[in-house]
């Protein structure tokens, strides 16, 4: 398993905010002292951004030009939102050549839309990754684990017929989307406390009809804030249960990639870890 990781992305803050610096950087010092391999990747460029969002925004972004309270407009945020869709991208290319591999790259960014940011993200990393992806295999699935919908990825994926999107995400919560499906986007809109029998039960019926859809490649929005403990959510996994879920996962047997999006837990490292030993098939 390799990690896309850059320490770049722990020099932006906004003071209180959840989404914080101590995210990337917990889980880079424990996965160290597990001798992880690390990798750094290179920014995207403005054309690969441009595969999924309008000029409108990236110019919005670029310029700091844009409103949101939940995202908030940082000095050179644009550069830091580059290296992130650059670390998916990174990513992509690892699981392309045979390795699985993981950005650890923090803004998230799966409520970006093709002309919208917010929910703490600016650019959609894991969109962007897989249209680069497109010009090289046929069809790509996305699976959302994040406890939020990625609404994001659903504006800009919906209707694609070489890209299938899952999502198992709490409802209700932000941001209020994903409570249908819809053509080739597959939505699970699950209760306030649902525990990981239940979880496990619904990701089987989401990894059968990924399955179904014969992809070249699976790119994985990895949220962690499903755990029992997060501050902003309220299901009921335990830490093990991102094992049982990379497991799962694995079991696909397809060229595999993830990026990390929510998680705020004191927990994150554990859970995050979990994962990657369950997606390895080490557990």
């Amino acid at each position: 398993m390799k990690i896309v990781y850059s320490p770049k992305c722990l020099a932006y803050e906004e003071i209180g905010h959840p989404e914080s610096p101590a995210r990337a950087s917990e889980v880079y010092e424990f996965l160290k002292e597990k001798k992880f391999k690390f990798i750094k990747p290179e920014p995207a460029k403005e054309k690969d951004l441009l595969l999924v969002h309008s000029q409108r925004l990236i110019d919005q972004v670029k310029n700091e030009k844009f409103f949101d309270p939940d995202t908030p407009k940082i000095n050179g945020i644009f550069n830091y939102a580059l290296i992130s869709a650059g670390g998916a991208i990174k990513a992509m290319t690892l699981a392309l050549s045979g390795e699985k591999a993981f950005s650890l790259i923090r803004p998230p960014g799966h409520h970006a839309g093709r002309d919208y940011l917010g929910g703490f993200c600016y650019f959609n990393n894991i969109a962007v990754a897989v249209a680069k992806a497109l010009t090289k295999v046929n069809r790509v699935a996305v699976l959302d684990i994040d406890c939020h919908h990625g609404n994001g990825s659903e504006d800009i994926f919906l209707g694609k017929a070489n890209v299938f999107f899952a999502s198992l995400h709490q409802s209700p919560l932000y941001p209020g989307t994903g409570l249908k499906s819809s053509f080739n986007c597959l939505n699970f809109p699950l209760p306030s406390g649902t525990k990981e029998n239940d979880y496990l039960r619904i990701l089987d019926l989401a990894l059968e009809k990924i399955s179904d859809f014969s992809p070249n490649l699976l790119a994985v929005s990895a949220g962690f804030d499903g755990y029992k403990n997060d501050p902003l959510t309220t299901f009921g996994l335990e830490i093990d249960s991102f094992q049982k879920i990379g497991q799962k996962i694995s079991q696909l047997n397809l060229p595999t990639f993830a990026v990390l999006e929510g998680g705020y837990s004191k927990e994150l490292p554990l859970c995050f870890y979990n994962f990657l030993i369950g997606l390895e098939k080490l557990g």
